[in-house]
């Protein structure tokens, strides 16, 4: 048995060998993450996609949770339309 101890890793190659497959698996769960966050996530709009909501939509939202009363309402409808832009 003359070269019994020569068929194995030289050196630090098992240091090399150790560190790769560490990297190989850190890759691998890093994409599998980052594919299942993306795929989990609805999907998402364009930032200038969104209407924006007018003062007169707000305003007919507050007399329908009755936040204030149809005189109110009118008062203030009147007034937003009167303002100049």
């Amino acid at each position: 048995m003359m070269f019994w101890y020569g068929d194995g890793m030289s050196g630090w190659g098992w240091f090399a060998m150790s560190a790769g497959m560490v990297l190989f698996w850190g890759l691998l769960i890093t994409v599998a993450v980052m594919l299942l966050r993306t795929l989990g996530r609805p999907a998402e709009r364009p930032s200038g996609s969104r209407p924006a909501t007018s003062a007169e939509q707000i305003l007919g939202e507050r007399l329908a949770r009755g936040e204030i009363d149809e005189e109110e309402y009118r008062r203030r409808l009147t007034a937003l339309r009167s303002a100049e832009p």
